[in-house]
């Protein structure tokens, strides 16, 4: 083929980009299609370069093709400003609802917050089920938390921050991870929530005086950001290993790509209280009696948990437009 005839042939897709380029990004960017569109033109457009160099096409042609491939790479790679009003709506308006219309969560919700009250209250009420804590958790273990909290705690402390948030980023992902596998999952959710709960009752109980105080004192303020985020890990992973099973007439890739898409938020929600509950657990929790008594360490408590229904109960709580 002459260069003259591949010119013409090419000149209406060039023309096309361009238009497009002219356009502007935000004409298509928002439009799968019309983004596939101009990639297929700009990946042609940057072949015809090459080959217009490659074959010494008349010199304004291959200018033309620089200044067109240079003005579709910046139309598609620019950088665009900050929305607000979009992520304002994404953090508090689609992802708040998306959580409290999640079934998996709902799932999750009920399970370990069940487990979790049943078995501190049978660990803190000896006459019920005696026993029961040593049964479920072991006695050595319940002496290696009485001994860890007999005495008193050394203090906020910044650097420990960050060896909660790693120990945090365990059991989060251990959480998730596992629930993609379903049966795994729901082992795992199921131990934390009873070993949590009986840990908790049983260090609860008046007979343990000081060790008593101590522990009430110390895991207050963070418990409600802490337990919080196991459900929502949990629930995140659930959503998706059933994409395996439940893919409503997609392939089983696309449906994982989709839901994955959807469980973003609530990962993201589950990270954020992790370190969240890090930082409060690093800071607040340890600190001395008289810098912050158990009923300030009880207001950071309460102020949290109040955050949380409002963010996922309140602001999620469906609206007709």
């Amino acid at each position: 083929m002459k260069v003259a005839e591949l010119i013409e042939k090419r000149q209406r897709q060039w023309k096309t980009l361009e238009t497009m380029c002219i356009e502007g990004s935000a004409k298509f960017k928002d439009d799968p299609i019309k983004l596939a569109r101009f990639s297929e033109l700009y990946r042609s457009a940057c072949a015809d370069l090459a080959l217009a160099e490659g074959y010494n096409f008349p010199p304004q042609t291959v200018e033309y093709l620089h200044r067109l491939v240079a003005l579709a790479h910046n139309q598609l790679y620019r950088s665009s400003k900050f929305q607000w009003k979009k992520w304002y709506k994404i953090i508090f308006e689609d992802t708040p609802r998306a959580i409290f219309n999640e079934p998996c969560v709902h799932v999750c919700f009920i399970i370990f917050w069940g487990l979790f009250v049943c078995s501190a209250y049978l660990a803190y009420d000896n006459t019920i089920w005696p026993g029961f804590a040593e049964e479920i958790v072991g006695a050595e273990t319940l002496e290696t938390f009485e001994e860890m909290h007999s005495q008193g705690y050394g203090g906020s402390s910044p650097t420990a921050v960050g060896g909660y948030i790693l120990n945090n980023a365990g059991i989060g992902l251990t959480c998730f991870v596992t629930m993609l596998f379903l049966v795994p999952g729901f082992e795992r959710l199921t131990f934390n929530a009873i070993q949590l709960g009986t840990v908790i009752g049983y260090l609860f109980r008046p007979e343990l005086g000081q060790t008593s105080v101590n522990f009430k004192t110390f895991v207050t303020a963070h418990g409600p950001l802490e337990l919080t985020a196991i459900v929502l890990s949990s629930g995140a992973g659930l959503k998706i290993g059933l994409s395996w099973l439940i893919t409503n007439g997609l392939s089983r890739i696309d449906s994982l790509q989709k839901t994955a898409r959807e469980a973003l938020p609530i990962a993201m929600c589950s990270v954020i209280l992790f370190c969240l509950a890090a930082l409060v657990e690093g800071l607040v929790s340890p600190a001395p009696d008289h810098l912050m008594p158990w009923w300030a360490k009880g207001c950071v408590s309460v102020f949290t948990s109040l955050m949380l229904m409002f963010y996922f109960v309140i602001l999620g709580y469906p609206r007709k437009l």
